[in-house]
């Protein structure tokens, strides 16, 4: 399987509050409402919470301000993700996502890239 990871930034101007929002009950549903059509497998949201530990992470390291989020989306391969995007109803389902997003994401400052997981360790399951 693999994932399309979508690192997310709000459009400026929003609250948090008002971005959070949106993208769990609106955006959200919408992405299930196509789930068959594109072949989504899975979808997650990540909001990133407001703890001193973001900024402690952050500048031990020197990187920049995190997103506001994560989106995961599981594919079965690239290839079915591939001819679900060269039927008419993924051309459609897509570009409903896609302008859906620009309502509340900040695209300039978003990014979005295909990635395999290779699983190091996995204690969560024997909890």
């Amino acid at each position: 399987m693999i994932k399309f990871v979508y690192c997310v930034r709000k459009k400026e101007g929003a609250s948090e509050e008002e971005f959070y929002r949106y993208w769990k009950e609106n955006h959200g549903p919408l992405v299930k409402s196509f789930s068959e059509t594109m072949g989504s497998l899975k979808y997650v949201q990540s909001h990133t919470i407001d703890t001193v530990m973001n900024d402690v992470g952050r500048e031990v390291r020197g990187m920049r301000p995190a997103y506001d989020g994560i989106t995961e989306v599981w594919f079965e391969s690239e290839e079915a993700l591939n001819a679900m995007l060269q039927t008419d109803k993924g051309k459609a389902a897509n570009k409903a996502l896609i302008e859906d997003e620009a309502r509340f994401c900040h695209f300039a400052e978003c990014s979005v890239f295909l990635t395999k997981e290779h699983v190091i360790f996995d204690h969560i399951e024997h909890r």
